[in-house]
């Protein structure tokens, strides 16, 4: 087994990379979509979820930039195009949202869909001993579980 020079398996990094990516891919079709429900909600609530959106958007930016640099960590290169994104995402995408309850329910189902590939990478980070990568997911995971539930109280649904 080869080490990179922070103590990991060479290979298992390299495929850490990957699913890290994948999930850079995601994050930032969720931040995309964040962006434009933000700027384009509407009705009595608009001043409440204005807000929060930004909140939510400002928390995707800073998250992206955290796993680009996880993946340059390991040795990776970070997606970074759009393209790339779009190749490689699976979150929904968020056109034209000017309703509150359709712009909570596209953040539950990109939560949701974010919350599978961070599972996933959890466990693969676990099995490698990458502690950085696992710490990581583990914050992601707890932020964004709260997150659903969050939403899902204010549609007044169960988890």
């Amino acid at each position: 087994m080869q080490l990179n020079s922070i103590g990991l398996d060479v290979t298992k990094s390299k495929s850490l990379s990957k699913d890290l990516n994948q999930l850079l891919a995601n994050f930032q079709r969720y931040y995309q979509s964040l962006r434009g429900i933000h700027w384009n909600i509407k009705g009595k609530r608009f001043f409440d979820l204005h807000l929060k959106f930004e909140e939510l958007y400002t928390d995707a930016n800073l998250k992206v930039d955290e796993i680009a640099e996880r993946i340059l960590t390991l040795g990776g290169v970070p997606l970074h195009t759009f393209e790339d994104y779009i190749e490689n995402s699976k979150v929904p995408v968020g056109k034209n949202i000017t309703k509150d309850e359709d712009a909570i329910r596209l953040i539950v189902e990109s939560l949701s869909e974010l919350l599978v590939i961070e599972r996933a990478i959890l466990d693969a980070s676990d099995e490698a001993s990458d502690e950085g990568t696992n710490s990581m997911m583990s914050e992601f995971i707890t932020q964004q579980e709260k997150t659903v539930w969050m939403m899902k109280a204010w549609l007044a649904e169960e988890i």
